[in-house]
């Protein structure tokens, strides 16, 4: 099996450490290379560029794709998304010159809209019967309003900072979009795909969880219990050599961790151990 992956910039390293904390560690991986083999020998990593991926996998060269959903609604195939790798955010929003006053998208009918994405804003503004002037940018594109280029823009945004320092503002949000895994449709069922989403999904539960192991006394067990904002109810063990104790095993959030070690700990809890959590399977 074959998985394209993004072969440089800001989603090139998350990929990696998101595979290789799946228990997938790519060999000799490089940006200059075109491939890479794994730990497992029946899948490799094919690299390429995030706005390539999509076409990759629905052509076959690859199998799975992990690329942003903007990056497949704008190559327009037709994939299945398996799973949100939750990284990557951003959003894709409509934006004017704050002094032009513009308020709606209406307002920007017959005018000029500059974006590196033109398929998915072709079908934004169809879909709300707007006819504009689209022209096609390769970067700097909330530049285009100050050199007389456009009158708007329809690019991505993280945090807001660039549109702000080009005195730009979002009339609409065109699209929210994440780091997806992808495959062609026909192949949602596929057993190495499946195998492929389980690992991945195991590392997202995982993610911000911290493992708490306690010993308790016996008579204490509910209330501690009680105390525990856990994953659905604690594990419960007997220690052995010792009948009055129970062993407590829960899976809490890891912004819990410090209120609940002081709660347990008021019931009668005592050898109170934090773990992380690598892969937590479901």
């Amino acid at each position: 099996m074959r998985v394209a992956v993004p072969n440089k910039g800001r989603l090139h390293d998350p990929t990696v450490e998101l595979l290789q904390k799946a228990g997938l560690e790519v060999h000799n991986g490089s940006d200059r290379k075109l491939y890479a083999e794994t730990t497992d020998p029946e899948i490799d990593v094919l690299y390429a560029r995030a706005a390539d991926i999509p076409e990759y996998v629905a052509e076959g060269a690859a199998d799975v794709g992990i690329t942003g959903l903007d990056q497949t609604r704008e190559a327009e195939v037709d994939l299945f998304d398996h799973l949100d790798l939750r990284f990557g955010e951003c959003r894709l929003v409509l934006a004017v010159p704050e002094e032009d006053g513009v308020s709606t998208v209406d307002e920007l009918a017959g005018k000029r809209v500059a974006t590196e994405f033109p398929n998915i804003s072709r079908r934004f503004f169809d879909e709300r019967g707007v006819d504009v002037e689209l022209i096609g940018v390769t970067g700097a594109t909330e530049l285009t309003p100050h050199a007389g280029m456009a009158d708007a823009i329809v690019d991505i945004t993280s945090t807001g900072t660039t549109l702000e320092v080009n005195n730009l503002e979002v009339v609409a949000e065109v699209l929210d979009s994440s780091v997806r895994l992808f495959s062609r449709p026909e192949d949602e069922e596929d057993g190495k795909i499946r195998e492929l989403v389980t690992a991945l999904e195991s590392v997202l539960h995982a993610e911000n969880r911290r493992y708490l192991m306690m010993n308790v006394p016996e008579e204490s067990l509910e209330d501690v219990k009680n105390a525990m904002p856990g994953l659905g109810g604690p594990t419960v063990m007997r220690v052995e050599g010792d009948d009055s104790m129970v062993a407590v095993h829960a899976v809490v959030e890891e912004g819990d961790v410090y209120e609940t070690i002081n709660a347990v700990r008021e019931k009668g809890a005592r050898d109170i151990l934090v773990t992380p959590i690598e892969r937590m399977v479901r």
